[in-house]
């Protein structure tokens, strides 16, 4: 781009006026500036239209006059940073052509380019001692022609520089002695006139002195060395060595160039020759634009910035974006190539980019993350002497307005980062940390000495923001209408604003501050609105508490308070404060209240209850939720008296235990009115149904109504935290007190709700109890042709059908109760109609069967009542009698000597004496043998004191052994141990002997010559027990069997009583008959038994 200048002209001669600026490491922080004018601070980043249009002027000469290859990032063509350029400074068409078109006929700059040499490594050793004394001479060549190749392509030349440039236009750096890795770090200013046929050269040459050859013997240490001396002899003395050159197109450089070069060689002797580290810059000198002239070039990059800058967040704004601080292609590449024009360094630019950013941060909306890379800049490369005094004054301003400005922010920052906008967090926590960041620097520390330290200032910013913040709240909440019930509502909107607050702050906001700054923004902000708050709430209800409190009034001073004891609980506990606050007892101003707010919950909850009740239908929810709607209304009602004493939690024992007294004493009240309501609606819905079911439906459904609000009522202690009251109190009240109150208070509405369910399923089962009554009634009437089994279906479907019905729409509990009720009266009903049916077996088998099955029933596989509660002593009565009335006469008689064999089994004594017997059984023979061998301790039945007595052997039962006659003894006269010694076979079967109840009676008898033979005892051997009855093999020794004598009970055996009734069974008369004759007997002789 760069052309020929239009008025060429040689430079003087080196000596006179080289441009040559040597720059070591330790002045690189030099200001490169030449020029400085006063610069003053603008108000704002809007500049007037002289400024602008100068300003203008620059950036298009900066454009036109553009050197170098573009950047990778870069725009390249020059039409679309024009174009770009129209745009930021809104310049119209035409105005633009004039301004392109003024330029464009300004003279050219003058090209240079700004080459520092830094350092180079593993060059070639040329001295004796293996290193070299290197320096470089450098300069540009013009006017020569590379079409085709590159300057290196050409014939190489010891001397290139020397012998090609002008000496004038020659540099030479300075020499490093004895090192391979020489550092130079200096810096030249270079001209040229055309970009396109000029190129940069550097020869590295290695310093010879003249010494002698004993010096150079004295530094040698290798053969290598010794060859470098033979070499150096055919030298010229004092020829410098070649250690390789550079040569570099300044066409292929980018504006800024930073690398390594290798160092070709004039030979192939030594190719790899080491490495030069080279920095170029192409830059302008004498600008021609008027802002060039006058200003200086950081003033004219400042404003510069600040335009293209603006312009990008501006161009944001319009469509709806947010500028994230990327500067677009067009715009980073103008101030590019502005800076490198300029020669500014980076300070300077780092400076300029805060100056701009900071002033623009202050009046558009862009992310204060833009300003940290300019500070970590400034931070990295200040040193204050750099700077002139005008400088060091916009810097210590742009601090100063920054950190007010930032300031101003925080102390708004509810409204200015609202948690509306998803970014806000991030927003502050960046502005935070730029005010961090900018204290820290050792520029804000050396230029704003006297500021106090940023944590101290935010603090007071955030404190008084807060104060401002709640003076605005009660501002925007004072009402329209003056009044106190207004008020009241205003204090309560201002309080709940606050609480929202001091929320934001506790989980969003103090995060913030704590993390960046260590600064406690809750804790501040809760004393200072606390202390707020306190003030303005005592002065509303100390002015509330002159009058009566009105239902409205009330509810309002509630919401209040509870909104009060929110606040309260966000601040710290009485253990981390450090002193006592604002709000502290602040209970104690709402206490003429509390008779409002107990009176307004009951009359809240009982028009509710009202309500529900006359809007019930008695209809179960669903298939699993068997209560009505009232129930849940109920239940809903009463949840909420409990959040409202768990609301109101006050803080003084004894009155929170006056104050739960009241509560549990209403809950209890509502419930009792509760089941006189429901009640009264099911006779209402009931009184027009002629479906008698329907009722039924209805009665279910309000025993399971009233068995849901028991369960709501048991869970009064949970829901109103008696155990935690019962510690609050324990030091107020007397041991026990509040067990004696609330308990009895409770276990009383308990045992009223208990009546009253009890009450409901009695009338359900009293419905169910007349049609079992009538069921079991027909069971007995029934033909006896129908078995026993079909008998019983019409009073098993009724009860399915009944049981199913009310399992349906009964819960479990009442369910169950209800089944224990029908339980208890339909064993009842079975035990009357058993007594009638005592002398008929066939309707006693019935009923046997139908308690069978209803046990069954009412057990239902462990779904209905459970074993414990079915098996009452009833039960087990009604079973042994129906088991007896359903057996014939003579599974009767079985049963009687099964009963004597066990008594004889059981008894010991022997006051009626006892007997001997030896029995055995052949069963080869089929014989049974009995050898009675003796008896004694006989009673004496005679008046002479003695008795003749015999024994009367019988095998029993009788219809078991029919074809057997009894046995005798023989008679033995005034013995009262006789010694009998005979024996008896009896021709019988074994399997009648091993049935229940077969026995071998004997019965010991007193000979009476005139009347009738007296009863000395009878004894039961059990035939099943002899030997050889239950094997195959015969028996051998057979043992003696000693059997106390019994006599039969005296008040009537209940199975000879069952006998008795069956008038038309001969053998059960004849047999009643013969032990109605031993019981005489046995009752006219003494002792008795158990005397």
């Amino acid at each position: 781009m760069a052309t020929p200048l239009s008025h060429p002209q040689r430079r003087p001669p080196l000596l006179r006026q080289a441009i040559k600026i040597r720059r070591r490491r330790v002045r690189d922080l030099q200001d490169p500036l030449a020029q400085t004018a006063q610069e003053l601070e603008p108000p704002s980043h809007h500049l007037s239209p002289e400024e602008r249009a100068l300003l203008y002027e620059e950036a298009l000469y900066t454009v036109l006059h553009r050197l170098g290859q573009p950047e990778p990032s870069h725009v390249r063509e020059a039409s679309e940073l024009l174009q770009y350029l129209q745009e930021a400074f809104h310049m119209e068409p035409e105005e633009h052509q004039q301004m392109l078109q003024q330029v464009q006929k300004l003279e050219k700059p003058v090209f240079c380019l700004k080459a520092t040499v830094k350092q180079a490594k593993g060059i070639l050793g040329k001295d004796v001692s293996g290193f070299s004394d290197p320096y470089c001479l450098l300069g540009i060549e013009q006017g020569v022609g590379m079409q085709g190749g590159s300057p290196g392509s050409r014939h190489r030349q010891k001397a290139v520089v020397k012998h090609t440039i002008p000496e004038e236009q020659t540099h030479r750096t300075q020499v490093i002695a004895q090192t391979l890795n020489p550092v130079w770090e200096e810096t030249f200013i270079l001209e040229f006139e055309d970009i396109s046929n000029s190129s940069f050269h550097l020869d590295m040459w290695d310093m010879d002195t003249v010494e002698s050859v004993r010096q150079k013997l004295g530094e040698l240490t290798d053969l290598h060395g010794l060859r470098r001396i033979f070499k150096e002899a055919r030298k010229d003395k004092g020829q410098d060595d070649f250690l390789g050159n550079v040569v570099v197109r300044l066409q292929d450089l980018r504006c800024r160039e930073d690398q390594w070069y290798p160092l070709e060689p004039c030979t192939e002797t030594y190719p790899d020759r080491g490495q030069c580290h080279l920095q170029f810059q192409l830059i302008h000198k004498r600008r021609a634009p008027a802002a060039s002239r006058s200003q200086p070039s950081y003033t004219v990059h400042l404003h510069l910035l600040q335009q293209l800058v603006s312009h990008e967040v501006t161009r944001h704004q319009a469509g709806s974006t947010s500028w994230d601080g990327s500067l677009s292609p067009q715009a980073a590449t103008i101030l590019f190539l502005h800076a490198t024009q300029k020669d500014l360094s980076d300070f300077h630019q780092s400076l300029a980019q805060w100056l701009a950013y900071s002033r623009l941060y202050q009046s558009l909306e862009f992310p204060s993350s833009c300003l940290l890379h300019p500070i970590t800049s400034i931070e990295y490369q200040w040193i204050q002497g750099r700077l002139k005094g005008e400088q060091l004054e916009e810097l210590t301003a742009s601090f100063s307005k920054l950190l007010a400005y930032g300031l101003s922010l925080l102390r708004k920052f509810r409204s200015v980062f609202p948690l509306s906008v998803p970014d806000s967090p991030a927003r502050l926590q960046s502005l935070l940390r730029v005010l961090v960041q900018m204290c820290k620097m050792k520029a804000f520390r050396e230029l704003c000495p006297d500021s106090a330290p940023l944590p101290r200032l935010v603090t007071e910013t955030l404190r008084t923001g807060t104060v401002e913040w709640f003076h605005l709240k009660q501002q925007h909440h004072q009402p329209m209408v003056q009044g106190m019930l207004e008020a009241g509502k205003a204090l309560l909107s201002l309080v709940q604003d606050i609480i929202g607050d001091l929320h934001q702050c506790q989980h969003t906001w103090n995060k913030i501050f704590q993390n960046t700054l260590k600064v406690d923004l809750f804790s501040m902000a809760f004393l200072e609105l606390q202390w707020l708050v306190a003030k303005r709430v005592q002065d509303h209800t100390a002015v509330v508490a002159g009058s009566p409190v009105s239902p409205e009034m009330g509810e309002s001073l509630f919401q209040l308070y509870v909104s009060l004891k929110e606040l309260c609980q966000l601040g710290p506990g009485p253990a981390e404060r450090d002193g006592v606050l604002a709000l502290d007892g602040f209970h104690r101003w709402f206490r003429p209240a509390i008779p409002s707010w107990l009176q307004k919950t009951y009359s809240v909850a009982l028009a509710r209850v009202q309500r529900a009740v006359q809007m019930d239908e008695l209809v179960p929810l669903s298939e699993l939720t068997k209560h009505s709607t009232s129930a849940v209304d109920l239940s809903t009602c009463f949840a909420q008296i409990s959040h409202t004493a768990r609301q109101l939690d006050w803080p003084d024992p004894e009155e929170a235990f006056m104050i739960t007294v009241k509560f549990v004493e209403d809950t209890c009240r509502l419930a009792l009115v509760y089941c006189s309501l429901i009640k009264a609606r099911a006779r209402e819905l009931s009184a027009g149904q002629k479906d008698q079911g329907q009722a039924a439906n209805m009665l279910c459904v309000v025993v399971n109504d009233m068995e849901q609000l028991r369960l709501v009522i048991g869970k009064l202690p949970t829901q109103l935290a008696w155990e935690a009251l019962e510690q609050r109190v324990g030091a107020v009240l007397e041991q026990g007190q509040l067990q004696n109150t609330l308990h009895a208070q409770l276990q009383g509405a308990l045992a009223g709700l208990g009546h009253e369910i009890r009450t409901g399923v009695r009338t359900l089962a009293e419905q169910l109890e007349v049609g079992i009554a009538k069921h079991i009634q027909k069971l007995v009437g029934v033909k006896e042709s129908v078995l026993p089994e079909d008998a019983i279906l019409p009073l098993m479907k009724f009860l399915e059908v009944k049981l199913c019905y009310l399992n349906t729409n009964l819960v479990q509990e009442n369910f169950s109760s209800l089944l224990t009720l029908l339980w208890t009266h339909t064993l009842t009903v079975l035990m009357e109609v058993a007594a009638s049916q005592r002398s008929c077996p066939l309707a006693s088998s019935r009923l046997k069967i139908a308690l069978q099955n209803l046990e069954i029933c009412f057990y239902a596989e462990g779904c209905g009542l459970p074993p414990a509660a079915l098996h009452t002593d009833t039960f087990q009565a009604l079973q042994r009698d129906l088991e007896l009335q359903a057996a014939s006469s003579r599974e009767l008689i079985q049963k009687y000597f099964c009963s004597r064999i066990q008594q004889q089994a059981e008894t010991a004594s022997e006051e009626l004496g006892a007997v001997t017997v030896k029995a055995s059984y052949r069963t080869s023979e089929q014989k049974l043998r009995v050898e009675l061998l003796s008896a004694s301790s006989l009673l004496p039945l005679d008046s002479n004191g003695s008795s003749d007595p015999f024994v009367q052997l019988t095998l029993e039962p009788r219809h078991e052994f029919p074809e057997l006659a009894p046995r005798e003894t023989q008679k033995h006269k005034k013995d009262l141990h006789p010694l009998f010694d005979e024996t008896f076979e009896f021709l019988v079967p074994a399997e009648p002997c091993q049935r229940d109840g077969a026995c071998l009676l004997l019965t010991v008898l007193d000979h009476d010559t005139l009347g009738a033979d007296d009863l000395e005892g009878e004894a039961f051997l059990p035939l099943r027990s002899v030997p050889g009855l239950t094997g195959t093999e015969e028996p051998g020794e057979v043992p003696q069997t000693r059997l106390p004598l019994t006599y039969p009970a005296l008040n009537g055996d209940p199975i000879l009583q069952l006998l008795e009734s069956r008038k038309g069974d001969r053998e059960a008369q004849v047999f009643v008959r013969l032990r109605r004759q031993r019981a005489k007997q046995a009752s006219q002789h003494a002792p008795r038994p158990g005397q």
